[in-house]
């Protein structure tokens, strides 16, 4: 049996990108980026980006969390490479899962140098790998802690299916990994599936954000709410209005001074008071402003964070 798994970790890896910029290979099936004015500098959103990227690593690490910070290599250009949560996550039983990439610049974010250095360097202990890429060459894509929002306390893995999270994809991930698989399709306002999971939903230890009204049909929307009540999670609705402010795209985090809830400042802003005082009773409320990751990247601070569950070396 594997070991009980946290909810949130204490640790994060992130990605210092090299080559940050418009994707225009993602950007058609994710309709939360839009591409840079055209009377900006072509190196603009690079270094604004990075500037963003320093600022989140020293406030999360002012809070507490422990930052692995690895550098992006230049060659081959990796417009995403500052959200490496979609191509990797880590587990308290020691396994690391590798996931399949819709877009072909993203699939060489997938670097094991990186992994091997939170052993040699960081002291945690992997035990296995689960390698889903190989789902590329059948164009089925799954695209990591993006795909999947996790409730990996109680084994619930919640999906919004779209080009970029199959369905065959999600059951291979949940009978590997032992997860109860929640699939449901949602929608933005103008009838578009929502790219990621995580910019609609969620889940810390004992509370949900979740953009029902993004989910249509009434029976999926219902299962989605009545799975997180059954757990015991405490749900914040969201509108749409706030998910496109990345409002969903929150993340639970546990460093030593207690629980933190990390989110951008736009999110925060699109909060109304009764939604802000619920996620202060979770926790600390870390927000960073990231509105060039948010607008060019199209996607938010979550995004960002791969957390790092795995088991320290004794």
């Amino acid at each position: 049996m594997s070991p009980a798994e946290s909810q949130s970790a204490a640790a994060v890896l992130m990605v210092r990108p090299a080559c940050f910029g418009f994707n225009a290979e993602t950007a058609e099936s994710n309709a939360f980026q839009h591409r840079p004015s055209p009377a900006a500098a072509p190196a603009a959103p690079r270094t604004a980006a990075l500037a963003e990227f320093d600022t989140v690593v020293s406030a999360l690490r002012r809070a507490g969390v422990e930052v692995i910070v690895a550098e992006d290599t230049p060659d081959p250009p990796k417009p995403d490479a500052v959200f490496p949560n979609n191509w990797v996550s880590f587990h308290r039983d020691g396994r690391v899962v590798f996931y399949p990439m819709q877009a072909p610049s993203r699939r060489a974010e997938r670097r094991e140098a990186l992994i091997a250095e939170l052993v040699r360097t960081h002291g945690f202990s992997i035990y296995g790998t689960e390698d889903l890429s190989y789902r590329e060459a059948e164009g089925k894509f799954l695209e990591g802690t993006g795909s999947l929002v996790l409730d990996r306390a109680a084994r619930v893995a919640y999906a919004c299916l779209s080009p970029r999270t199959d369905l065959d994809v999600l059951g291979e991930f949940a009978q590997r990994l032992g997860y109860e698989p929640v699939a449901f399709e949602a929608v933005d306002r103008q009838g578009r599936p929502i790219y990621h999971t995580n910019v609609l939903m969620a889940v810390g230890s004992e509370f949900a954000v979740v953009c029902a009204e993004a989910i249509p049909d009434p029976r999926q929307r219902a299962g989605v709410l009545s799975r997180l009540a059954a757990t015991g999670h405490g749900v914040v609705e969201i509108t749409h209005a706030q998910m496109a402010s990345f409002a969903g795209n929150c993340l639970e985090l546990s460093p030593p001074q207690g629980r933190l809830v990390v989110m951008s400042e736009a999110a925060w802003t699109s909060l109304r008071d009764g939604q802000r005082e619920a996620l202060q009773r979770q926790g600390a409320v870390l927000r960073v402003a990231i509105p060039t990751i948010e607008r060019v990247g199209g996607g938010g601070i979550r995004c960002m964070l791969a957390e790092v569950h795995l088991p320290r070396r004794d």
